[in-house]
C-alpha cells in the first residue's frame, strides 16, 4: 500500500487541488491530509466606481480597471490562503460597525470554500479508488467537519482510528498543545494526552500502525519554531529556535512504537526523525507560496518500505 501524506494547506486552492490529484500523479491508494484546512483572514475586493475596484495585499494596494484584473486577484488571494471578498464601501462600514459581523462573513467564506473543496474532491476522484482521509487542525473551525462528514469522496477521521487494510490502521487527531494564537483545537499536554490514549484500544497490531497526529513529537526536530518575544514578535530576528511540539505526542510514541508518525504543525521544520522502531514525518508546509509539500510512503506489512519528501 502507498499514501500521499500532506498537511497545514490553510486555505490555499492551488495547495487543495495539488493534494486531490498526487493521487494520480504519485500512483498512491491513500491521500491523507494532516490539518489546518481552512484560511487565515478575508481580503477585500472594494468598488470604487466605474467597474474598478481596489485591493489591499500583503500591505500592498492595487487598482483594479477591469473584470479580468479582478478574476485574477480572486485566484492569487485563494491560491495564498485568504479568502476573497468583493464588496463596496457602504457594506465595508457597515461590517466594521456591526460586532460580529466580520466573525460571520469569515465563517461563511471558510464554509463555501470547504464545501468547494468537497465538491473538487468527488469530480477529481471519482471512479478512482484512491481513498482520501482529512482530519481538521488546530486552526480550523469545528463548523467545517458537518461538511466534511457530507462529502462523498473525503472521510473525515478526527478522534478515530480507521483500519486502511487488513494490516495497518490510522488513529488520527488534529488537537494540539497550547500554542500563543490561542486556536480552535488546542488544549494543555495533560489533556491531549488522554484524548489520545481514548482512541489506543482500537488499535490491534501497534507495530503496524500509524499515528496521524498533528503536532509533531516535542523536541524532535520536527518541532522547531522561531522564538517569540511576550509581545508576539519575532526574537533576534528569528535566528533563535525553539522546541514547541506536543509532549503528549512524544509520550504516545515512545510509549507504544507505532509504524509511523504523520505530523505537521511547525511549517518551518521539513524533516523525518526516527524514535526507535516508528518513523515521523513532518512535510513542512508552503501553502502561501502556492507549495504542495508532502511525503510518499511505502506501507508493508510491519515496516515503512521507500519514502520521500515532495515539493510541487
Amino acid at each position: 500500500m502507498k499514501l500521499f501524506y500532506a498537511t497545514d494547506v490553510h486555505g490555499s486552492e492551488i495547495c487543495w487541488k495539488k493534494f486531490i490529484s498526487a493521487g494520480k500523479f504519485y500512483q498512491v491508494d491513500l491521500l491523507i491530509l494532516g490539518g489546518d484546512m481552512t484560511g487565515k483572514a478575508i481580503v477585500p475586493i472594494v468598488s470604487i466606481g466605474n467597474q474598478r475596484y481596489k485591493v489591499t495585499l500583503l500591505d500592498q494596494e492595487t487598482i483594479l480597471e477591469n473584470q479580468d484584473e479582478v478574476d485574477q486577484i480572486v485566484k492569487m488571494i485563494q491560491n495564498r490562503g485568504y479568502y476573497p471578498y468583493i464588496t463596496d464601501p457602504d457594506e465595508v462600514a457597515e461590517i466594521s460597525s456591526t460586532p460580529g459581523r466580520s466573525d460571520e462573513l469569515f465563517m461563511e467564506q471558510a464554509l463555501t470554500t470547504v464545501q468547494r473543496w468537497m465538491e473538487y474532491a468527488e469530480e477529481k476522484l471519482a471512479g478512482s479508488g484512491i481513498r482520501c482521509y482529512v482530519c481538521p487542525g488546530n486552526d480550523d473551525v469545528f463548523e467545517i467537519d458537518k461538511v466534511i462528514g457530507a462529502s462523498k469522496a473525503v472521510e473525515l477521521v478526527e478522534g478515530q482510528v480507521i483500519q486502511l487494510d487488513d494490516k495497518h490502521a490510522m488513529l488520527s487527531s488534529g488537537w494540539s498543545n497550547p500554542t500563543p494564537w490561542d486556536t480552535h483545537r488546542e488544549e494543555p499536554d495533560e489533556q491531549l494526552l488522554s484524548r489520545i490514549e481514548s482512541m489506543i484500544p482500537g488499535v490491534n497490531n501497534m507495530g503496524s500502525a500509524i499515528f496521524n497526529l498533528h503536532p509533531p513529537p516535542y523536541g524532535s526536530g520536527l518541532d522547531d519554531a522561531p522564538e517569540l518575544t511576550k509581545d508576539m514578535r519575532l526574537a533576534y530576528a528569528g535566528q533563535s529556535l525553539v522546541p514547541v511540539g506536543s509532549k503528549a505526542v512524544l509520550e504516545v510514541i515512545q510509549k507504544y512504537q507505532p509504524l509511523l508518525g504523520l505530523h505537521g504543525h511547525i511549517h518551518e521544520s521539513k524533516g523525518t526523525r526516527k524514535f526507535k522502531k516508528t518513523l515521523c514525518i513532518n512535510p513542512g508546509s508552503n501553502y502561501e507560496q502556492g507549495v504542495l509539500n508532502g511525503a510518499v510512503i511505502e506501507l508493508k506489512p510491519n515496516k515503512v518500505g521507500s519514502y520521500i519528501l515532495t515539493t510541487g
